[in-house]
């Protein structure tokens, strides 16, 4: 079979051929329709995770969407999402022609779904839900602010948010045109991040306070880390709650710890992997419905497998699209 092939940390996947799978007890083999390819993956692949990785050379792909070839528990056919149950990160992953999915982590999908954007709402889109509907449930009417609101779980977010209740949903990023688009796709006032120069903790916290209200977010949604974590700290209104799920814009943060005993802000982590399975089941069903409906939207862009290399790159670069590879 084709798939990408990562043959040392650090390097780009390239175009390769490998054997097919086979599946063990309780795993079935999966035609691979669609597979993500997710900040994860390039963590991963550089050998910066803190799950640790495969050695290589292996398959990059923590998720993927395809159909049952053989399986002692699905029907032949049936449309499964699989994935972060060691999928690209103890073993071989999903961007290959083929790929062997656990039972037990698989979500048994609508026949009709358009597997690209269902692969896109795994990771990226649970990571962008579970955090406001299930860490830190969005309080009726609050304000939401959703850092790093430019790529796609933060887009997914905005919506999302406001979905869930939100009274005000504020996005804040890097990018002036996914900062548009976060306008376009419903928040309701939108910060620059790096508009703030030297000064940014204390600059951007007051814009943020600005954009979100006198009293500041009550809810705030950071992949980031680093200097726009303090800010959002510091512009968070008091007993506000604060989810935590990655450090895009840096692995440490200063923060003076008066700042939160004195409004008694609730920080707490999260990441998909530490949700049950059955939560984690149905949020997938619950994102597909949404999208279906038209009620989250996102840029999407398909890859062919020869052209993962580049794809890799624009990834750890940024992509502003949601980058799926088509084996």
């Amino acid at each position: 079979m084709r798939c990408a092939l990562l043959r040392e940390l650090g390097a780009s996947p390239e175009p390769a051929e490998a054997d097919v799978p086979t599946p063990g007890a309780g795993q079935s083999l999966l035609q691979v329709l669609a597979a993500p390819i997710n900040p994860v993956d390039i963590a991963v692949g550089s050998g910066r995770f803190f799950a640790g990785n495969p050695d290589p050379p292996y398959i990059p792909g923590a998720e993927a969407v395809g159909r049952v070839v053989s399986s002692e528990r699905f029907a032949e056919g049936a449309l499964l999402y699989a994935g972060m149950e060691g999928m690209g990160l103890r073993r071989n992953g999903g961007m290959a022609e083929h790929v062997v999915a656990e039972d037990e982590g698989s979500v048994e999908l609508p026949g009709d779904v358009d597997s690209a954007v269902a692969g896109a709402l795994g990771i990226a889109g649970l990571a962008a839900w579970l955090p406001l509907a299930w860490r830190a449930p969005v309080r009726a009417g609050e304000t939401v602010l959703v850092l790093g609101a430019t790529g796609t779980l933060g887009l997914i977010a905005v919506q999302a948010a406001r979905l869930l209740g939100a009274g005000r949903v504020v996005a804040a990023g890097r990018s002036e045109a996914g900062l548009e688009r976060a306008r376009e796709h419903g928040a309701d006032a939108v910060v620059r991040i790096d508009a703030h120069g030297t000064d940014a903790p204390a600059s951007l916290a007051q814009a943020l306070q600005d954009a979100c209200g006198e009293a500041g977010p009550s809810l705030v949604l950071d992949p980031l880390w680093g200097e726009p974590f303090v800010a959002a700290l510091t512009a968070a209104a008091p007993e506000a709650r604060i989810v935590q799920l990655g450090q895009s814009a840096g692995p440490q943060a200063v923060v003076a710890s008066g700042l939160l005993r004195g409004k008694c802000i609730d920080i707490l982590g999260f990441t998909n992997f530490g949700v049950p399975r059955d939560v984690m089941h149905d949020a997938l069903l619950t994102l597909i419905d949404h999208a279906s409906a038209g009620h989250i939207r996102f840029d999407l862009e398909r890859v062919a497998l020869d052209d993962v290399p580049s794809a890799w790159q624009r990834q750890a670069d940024g992509a502003g699209a949601k980058l799926v590879v088509i084996p």
